[in-house]
């Protein structure tokens, strides 16, 4: 026995000195820049990464701070030219290292006015290459030697004065309006430039230019479970705007093409776009869909309430939440009123009252009012050619005992996520909060459903299409922000995409700045995949900056991150007793 223990305690010993050699043993790793040699063209820049734990780091023989889990973020102000950096990192086990980084910094050049017979550029709006109809205008803008005669298909366009273009001369723009005779297919503008002196020069556009004819299909329908609009052709690196999710089979119809977002007429005055590989052409002389409204049903069952309108055809649609007091409206493209009755049964429990409006020759806007003043979401979709609108009922017992709550680890397997300083990944971070915020959670008695339990990848359209079918009351994602500036940006925010669903994500902003942590917001009208759901309440936690060394460093902690998935924990609960007292 003795012997076994002091084998024991050897082994520790010898574990622990393993140990403190490699937090001594000095290295330097760079997550950011990359590379040794880089090319820049802004003077702010950051190196950041991470040594060892117990080392000291200078840059230029400038001492830096170097945290406890040994990542560092420095900036450094550049001028024009070369400049290397020289870092050394010096460990307690009297091991020096150190690492060169260079950058090579040109800045953008001023932007001068065209000085001869030439054009600089073309910029053509909508940007892309277009599916046109006659009527349709293009915007163009182009920048040519000033003072000439600028055209594009043999319309002028005019030189706009220097005070509405910052100085710059030669700045020309006007519009092209497709006429009936042209038939462009695939074509690419020719803008001319005569000059003062009368010379003549020609450049082509990037993008080219077809116009629908009588051969082309210009009816489509929806394909798969998530097919959606979008409002216009803005982009972020969350995709465009999303006006919503649209049942399949349902035809829209095309009124134009930019690159592979179709346009598409909803109503008279009301367009949207869909990308192509959400729809399936239909063959030429499909009639564009249209209805006038039959009858409507509202019914329950233990769970939900349905609003049931009888129409003839799959029309497009929208809807959208209202509060104080809670409603939901929905707006069905090219239906007409013809609505004589609505049958109301005593089993829908939710639904107070239905009301209609025809807002428009072509839009016809159902309204309905809900009992409670929490919106618990609900679903649009079609049965037959019945337009279903199905919403989730309170639940009767609002204690986490008799609710069902998904947790979504954001990222994971090859989506990464970011990357701290020290190199950890954000969806080993995500995994680990929301693995403890799930026992939490069941250890109040609460069922929780996954997106993932391990390090793999899953899909956001498989994410949003599992709790489409398994239907939780509430969903959580957890991830972890990141900023270019690992020094000022920082905080924890939670997001939410629909006014009815804020309260949730309140309530957990709240709670997670108990923590000390800086507030960064709760922020709404978030376009991210798991906010787009309508059918139950959902919050994004932005738990902490991921980027930033400090917070890095809260994160990594296994003691905080249980803080962390116990404060949602806390928000959540707050959030139901605050629906039970409405």
């Amino acid at each position: 026995m003795y012997k076994f223990v002091l084998l024991f305690f050897l082994a520790a010993a010898l574990s622990y000195t393993s140990i403190a050699q490699q937090n001594a043993e000095a290295f330097i790793k760079t997550v950011e820049p990359t590379q040794e040699n880089n090319k820049v063209s802004a003077a702010k820049q950051f190196i950041i990464g991470s040594t060892c734990k117990d080392c000291t780091l200078s840059v230029n023989g400038v001492g830096i701070k170097v945290y406890p889990t040994g990542a560092f973020a420095y900036e450094v102000g550049l001028v024009e030219g070369d400049t290397t950096f020289n870092l050394i990192a010096n460990g307690s086990s009297g091991k020096i290292v150190s690492k060169k980084i260079s950058y090579k910094v040109k800045f953008p050049e001023k932007e001068m006015p065209v000085t001869t017979d030439s054009i600089a550029w073309i910029q053509s709006l909508p940007a892309g290459n277009l599916l046109l109809r006659t009527g349709d205008i293009i915007q163009f803008k182009v920048k040519a030697l000033p003072a000439g005669k600028v055209s594009v298909f043999d319309t002028p366009l005019y030189e706009l004065p220097t005070t509405s273009t910052a100085g710059m001369p030669g700045i020309y723009q006007g519009n092209y309006i497709i006429k009936p005779s042209d038939n462009f297919n695939k074509k690419n503008a020719i803008v001319s430039l005569r000059s003062l002196g009368g010379n003549n020069v020609t450049a082509t556009s990037k993008y080219n230019f077809t116009v629908m004819n009588d051969t082309s299909s210009d009816i489509a329908v929806t394909t798969g479970r998530l097919a959606y609009l979008e409002y216009g052709l803005g982009d972020d690196r969350l995709g465009g705007a999303k006006i919503g999710y649209l049942d399949s089979m349902v035809q829209l119809k095309i009124i134009g093409k930019v690159d592979k977002n179709y346009k598409i007429q909803l109503a008279k005055n009301r367009t949207a776009y869909i990308p192509q590989d959400l729809v399936t052409l239909m063959a030429k002389g499909t009639f564009v869909a249209a209805s006038l409204t039959g009858s409507w049903r509202v019914s329950g069952d233990s769970a939900f309430d349905y609003v049931s309108i009888g129409l003839s055809s799959r029309l497009p649609y929208q809807s959208f939440q209202q509060v104080n007091p809670s409603k939901i409206v929905v707006d069905i493209f090219g239906a007409t009123n013809n609505t004589n009755w609505i049958t109301q049964l005593q089993s829908a429990k939710e639904i107070l009252a239905v009301d209609y409006e025809q807002v428009a020759d072509d839009i016809f806007r159902v309204y309905i009012s809900l009992k409670n003043k929490q919106h618990w979401g609900h679903q649009v979709y079609y049965r037959g050619n019945n337009l279903i609108i199905k919403i989730k009922q309170q639940p009767k017992n609002l204690s986490l005992r008799n609710i069902t709550i998904a947790v979504d680890a954001g990222h994971g397997g090859s989506n990464m996520g970011a990357m701290g300083p020290t190199g950890v990944l954000e969806k080993n971070l995500t995994l680990a909060v929301a693995l403890k915020l799930q026992k939490s959670l069941e250890a109040e008695g609460a069922k929780v459903i996954m997106s993932r339990s391990t390090e793999t990848n899953v899909e956001n359209k498989d994410r949003i299409l599992k709790y489409r079918d398994s239907m939780p009351d509430l969903l959580v994602s957890v991830h972890l922000n990141s900023a270019g500036d690992p020094i000022r940006a920082g905080g924890t925010s939670t997001l939410y995409r629909y006014i009815g669903f804020q309260p949730l994500s309140a309530f957990i902003n709240k709670r997670m700045l108990e923590l000390g942590l800086k507030e960064y917001g709760n922020i709404g009208s978030f376009n991210f995949a798991l906010n787009s759901p309508t059918e139950y309440p959902n919050a994004l936690v932005e738990t902490l900056f991921i980027s930033n060394p400090e917070e890095e460093m809260q994160v990594l902690d296994e003691t905080f991150q249980q803080k962390m998935a116990d404060k949602i924990l806390l928000g959540i609960k707050d959030f139901l007793v605050a629906v039970a007292k409405n």
